[in-house]
């Protein structure tokens, strides 16, 4: 019984193992997740506010917004993409208020409110941001895009392709275009497809340096158009919607050199309905 009672006490030492190393653990990772998460988000905003319109913007922050009801025209177009066109799977959300037009993604069509003057203005709106990138990225390379300058009038979007000085789009006193026209024309065409307009081409030539016994302009100017309208009709616009073809000469230029290479231009009229 003394023995028992002289045995030295049995202590148990219980040891708490941290797992990580006792360096903060995983919270590293979630502060560095979060950070790229924030970075990627930072660049998408970025990417939006280049790429779209102010209109597009706006149809993203209602869309957003919890307190704001979803209208139906805030998520597309407004039903002007009617015609056929090899590019049109490519025009994402480069126009209209957000997302595809209604006609291409399914939605609904737009009101009876809506008036057809305001859809036909909204059209020609879109194929002049489609040329010249006005609602995003433009279809022109940056060599040609130089030559086309588009304005809307009271007769409809006026598409102007015109000579510079050292780059010519037909060859000199003929109707045989070169390259830069042929270009010109496919990304035209493709953009005249996105609206139902009539169309009228007219051509221009700058003043001939000397007087001739039997002056050519009237000729050129004419046949110049002529080629023009061809070629938009390899490109698929339909025959039936050229209104006119003709030719002015050197009646009415553009410069106050009558010799300047920018009075040589061809005009490709989207008529307004009303001016037909």
């Amino acid at each position: 019984m003394a023995a028992r009672s002289n045995a030295a006490p049995v202590i148990i030492k219980k040891k708490k193992i941290i797992s990580g190393g006792g360096h903060h653990g995983g919270a590293w990772k979630v502060a560095y997740a979060d950070f790229v998460t924030a970075m990627m988000a930072f660049f998408m905003l970025m990417w939006l506010l280049n790429a779209t319109t102010e209109k597009q913007r706006k149809g993203i922050a209602d869309y957003f917004n919890p307190t704001t009801p979803i209208n139906r025209i805030s998520g597309g177009g407004n039903d002007m993409f009617g015609g056929d066109s090899i590019l049109k799977e490519q025009f994402l959300a480069n126009n209209g208020v957000g997302g595809l037009p209604t006609r291409l993604s399914g939605g609904p069509k737009p009101s009876d409110s809506e008036s057809g003057a305001q859809l036909e203005e909204t059209g020609l709106s879109e194929v002049q941001d489609f040329l010249i990138g006005g609602g995003g990225e433009s279809f022109l390379s940056d060599d040609i895009r130089k030559h086309v300058v588009t304005r809307l009038t009271d007769e409809g979007l006026v598409i102007e392709l015109f000579d510079s000085d050292d780059v010519q789009l037909f060859v000199e006193a003929q109707s045989r275009p070169y390259r830069a026209l042929l270009e010109l024309l496919r990304v035209v065409a493709d953009a005249a497809n996105l609206v139902r307009n009539e169309i009228a081409v007219e051509g221009h030539v700058r003043t001939a340096p000397v007087v001739q016994i039997s002056a050519q302009s009237w000729e050129l100017s004419s046949e110049r158009a002529h080629t023009v309208r061809g070629l938009l009709e390899t490109h698929g616009i339909d025959p039936d919607r050229f209104s006119r073809v003709t030719g002015h000469s050197d009646r009415e230029l553009v410069s106050t050199d009558p010799r300047a290479a920018r009075n040589n231009r061809i005009e490709i009229i989207l008529l307004r309905k009303d001016r037909r």
